[in-house]
């Protein structure tokens, strides 16, 4: 082993992808490849199962990072590099090629920035999003070794977003950005955190079809996150699809939408993200 870090990789990253139950053996070997500490930063760190209170290690052994288990970026704001099992489970889903172009909304330090670009690889692209200009900062530092990653200190609803195959959101929506959707190639997918205010989200993937206008839609689980504000809906059952609600909640359930069925009867969403605080401790991302 090179050194310490190696070991306690490949135990974490079967950990997550068993616990993900995922099928691309790439996604193991992305979860191995990519240091955590230094998204993470300097220990100790306070870690969190979702849902529960910080709990600080003892100590800076790397050991404590490497488990499946949200680490606090900004414990105040519920501001964390997101669960582990539940990214491969997103990624898994999104069935990401080599050579690939990724939109990320929401990059935080890019720790998952980094898994992204394991998976396109060198002939692929990354361009990672993230309205906080210090965390953009940092994620820039450390992906500056990775010549396929373009990080922008910019609001991901830009209007000019590039063409990209799949668009990877970070931040809670209570709607899809008119501008993701006319971003995505033909075959490309979205994934995003659909939540509006006062309903528990679901990861929402959306697939542009490579002809017709029925673009296919289904769940990939639950999810809990830093919300974007400027998204928020005020009736979300009466404006969403109803079919993907159930009590207030969202549903695993799969369908197909138009891009009119998307956009209908939703607020426009302009100005870039702006977090705000969760109602639970622990988001799950800005990584």
């Amino acid at each position: 082993m090179e050194d310490r870090s190696e070991y306690l990789r490949l135990f974490y990253a079967s950990l997550v992808c068993a616990a993900a139950k995922v099928s691309d053996p790439r996604i193991e070997q992305a979860f191995r490849a990519v240091k955590r500490e230094p998204f993470v930063g300097p220990g100790p760190w306070r870690i969190t199962l979702g849902g529960h209170p910080y709990v600080m290690t003892p100590n800076d052994d790397p050991a404590f990072i490497y488990q499946n288990s949200l680490v606090a970026l900004d414990g105040a704001q519920g501001l964390n590099i997101g669960m582990p099992s539940a990214h491969a489970y997103w990624l898994d889903g999104c069935e990401l090629k080599q050579g690939e172009t990724v939109l990320q909304v929401g990059a935080g330090t890019g720790y998952y920035t980094a898994i992204l670009a394991e998976l396109v690889g060198p002939g692929g692209r990354v361009h990672a999003y993230e309205i906080d200009k210090s965390l953009a900062d940092r994620a820039r530092g450390n992906l500056k070794g990775l010549p396929q990653v373009n990080v922008q200190p910019k609001s991901g609803i830009a209007p000019d977003l590039p063409e990209v195959d799949l668009i990877y959101v970070c931040a809670g929506a209570a709607q899809p950005a008119k501008a993701w959707l006319d971003a995505l190639r033909p075959g490309g997918r979205l994934i995003f955190p659909l939540a509006p205010a006062g309903v528990l989200g679901g990861m929402l993937l959306i697939k542009r079809p490579d002809q017709g206008a029925v673009w296919p839609a289904k769940f990939r689980g639950r999810a809990q996150f830093i919300g974007a504000s400027v998204c928020r809906m005020r009736k979300p059952a009466a404006a969403c699809p109803r079919r993907f609600y159930r009590d207030g909640n969202a549903c695993s359930l799969s369908g197909s939408m138009t891009p009119s069925m998307i956009q209908a009867g939703l607020p426009a969403m302009a100005g870039g993200f702006q977090r705000q605080k969760p109602s639970l401790q622990a988001g799950i991302d800005r990584a």
